[in-house]
Parts: structure tokens; sequence; C-alpha cells
């Protein structure tokens, strides 16, 4: 068993789903919670959108008792505004507080917020105390392995952040020059682990994609658990196939053609309810790609699915596809 902070127990090894913008609201973290992510994590939220009162940043808070454990994350560059979204968020009774120290964008590195914060370790942990003092939640980390090749700052981070509070950490294995290219090098995250001084459990996240990389980085690099982050989009299913591949050696049968629609019909009924028709159906789109990704011929009825307006007729194009494709 895996704990963070005093109540959040988790099995060996968890898979967790990761924090991704446009993508991880609760609609989708509803279908991978239904195919075995242990822990979850909202979109990142900007502290200074919180304070605002923007909606936008508002929306983003919702979560659900069925989605737990789950964490709020946000991001940020101000230790203020830091530490007063801490407490909004701990109004709204998470299991943790998450601060995204890795995303790269350049409009979150640019407020000095996110993967920018990788410049300056003093700020990251004055940001980090600042969240840690104003809440009773545990907080935890994601981040990088440092700014570029030149930067690699990964353990002073973890040991430094370990001593202001951070009850667990998960690491991306790329630097913020690296964006999402290259190979994610999970040698850093190893070392961070084999630390002798790190008594915190360190997450490894990075270019899983399936079960046998799951288990090979497993042995390899000896992490607590594995985030999982574009290889769950349109794929919820990769949660329950690693852990199946882990203690058996086999692999679940495939998801069939009426596996994927059920799920994207369930994503669609939970987006418009949460989102309401036109937004809920706006978001859906940049999702039916994904779930029907390597059927031949499929073009076709995707471009239908992302010009419909109506959720019922999405639905009905949908039932059509269990009758119309099959699997190369």
């Amino acid at each position: 068993m895996i704990k963070i902070g005093n109540n959040i127990e988790l099995p060996d090894f968890p898979l967790l789903l990761a924090p991704m913008e446009d993508v991880s609201d609760p609609p989708f973290r509803y279908v991978c919670k239904q195919y075995g992510a242990d822990l979850m994590y909202t979109e990142f939220i900007s502290s200074e959108g919180l304070i605002r009162d923007a909606i936008k940043s508002k929306k983003k808070l919702d979560i659900f008792d069925y989605e737990r454990p789950i964490g709020i994350q946000i991001f940020g560059g101000d230790e203020e505004a830091m530490a007063l979204s801490a407490k909004i968020v701990d109004a709204t009774q998470p299991d943790l507080v998450d601060i995204n120290f890795g995303c790269p964008v350049k409009k979150v590195v640019c407020k000095g917020a996110g993967a920018g914060v990788l410049k300056d370790i003093d700020l990251m942990v004055r940001l980090t105390t600042a969240v840690v003092n104003s809440t009773n939640l545990p907080v935890t980390v994601k981040t990088r392995l440092g700014w570029d090749d030149s930067t690699i700052n990964i353990m002073e981070v973890a040991e430094r952040l370990q001593d202001v509070g951070v009850q667990a950490l998960t690491i991306h294995g790329r630097t913020r020059a690296q964006m999402y290219k290259g190979e994610a090098n999970w040698k850093y995250i190893s070392e961070v682990k084999n630390n002798q001084r790190i008594k915190i459990p360190i997450f490894g996240n990075g270019d899983i994609d399936s079960p046998e990389k799951a288990l090979e980085y497993k042995n390899k690099y000896g992490v607590d658990g594995i985030m999982i982050g574009r290889a769950a989009i349109g794929y919820p299913w990769i949660f329950n196939e690693i852990k199946h591949f882990f203690k058996t050696g086999e692999h679940l049968p495939a998801p069939t053609i009426q596996n994927r629609v059920e799920v994207c019909k369930t994503h669609v009924l939970k987006s418009v309810e949460w989102k309401g028709e036109k937004l809920g159906i706006l978001e859906m789109r940049n999702h039916y790609a994904n779930y029907f990704r390597g059927i031949p011929d499929f073009k076709p009825t995707r471009t239908k699915l992302v010009t419909l307006n109506s959720s019922q007729e999405i639905l009905e194009v949908l039932d059509n596809v269990s009758n119309t494709f099959v699997l190369a």
C-alpha cells in the first residue's frame, strides 16, 4: 500500500491519471475511474483566476465523491495568490492539493508559473511553503527534470520540497525545453527514488503507452507508481490493461467497436450533463478521433460527429458505428 499523508491509501504501485488541460475534466475522469485509475487530478487551475472568481477556474473545482481519491491542481507564481487559492481549494474538500511546476506552455511559463519556476528553486520552495501552510490537506507536486539539459536540478528540488512538507512527488522525465518531444529520461526519476533522503512516494510520468512498457519501467526504475497522460485519451482501458498484465503477464482482450461506442456515449452524456448541451458537445469533438483510432475509413463518420449540434443525433451516429465498422 502507498500512503500520501495520513489519510490517502492507494494500492501497491498505483496508476495515476495526469492532469491535462482541456482533457482531464469530470466526464473524462469518470470513464478513466471506471477503467482502473487509482488517483486522479483536475485540470490545472490558475491561482489568480480562483482569486478573481473567474468562472472557468471555479468550474474546474467540480469534483464528485465517486472520483475519490482526487486532487485539485493549482499553478501560479505569486506566494500570496497561491496561499489564498489553496484556502479556496481546501473549502471544496478534495483529498489533496497538487501544485503544477511542470506545465511547459508559453502562456503559463511567461507568468513565472508551471515549468517557469524551474529556473528559480528558491521561489519554488517559497510557493510550496505558502500552499502547505494554507491548507490542512496533503500537498503534492508535479514537476519536470529541470529547465533544460544543462540545468537538471530534480534531486535538489525533490529534497527541498520534501523538507517543506510535500507528501508525494510526480516527475515528468523531460525538461521544459523538450516540451513533449524526444524521449522521457527516467534515469533521473530513478535516482530521486533511490536517494536515501527521500521518504515520500515518487511517481514517474512520460511515455507510458502500453502494459509492457509500464512493467518494464516499474521493474527498471523502481518508482512507487506511474502517472499516465496522453495514452489514456480516448483509451481509458489502459489502466485495467496494465493492472491485468502486472498480475497475469497476459493481455486483456482489446476493446471491441461496441466497447468503444459505449464508453464514448457515456463520455458524451456526462459531458452534456456537466457542461450543458452546447459546450458539452463542443468539447467532446476533440475526443472522437482517439476513441475510434485505427478504424479504417472512419474519417467521414468523424467529420459528421464533429459537425452535429444535438446530443441525440450524436448518439444515433455512434449507435450506427457498432453496426457499420469492424476493427482492422
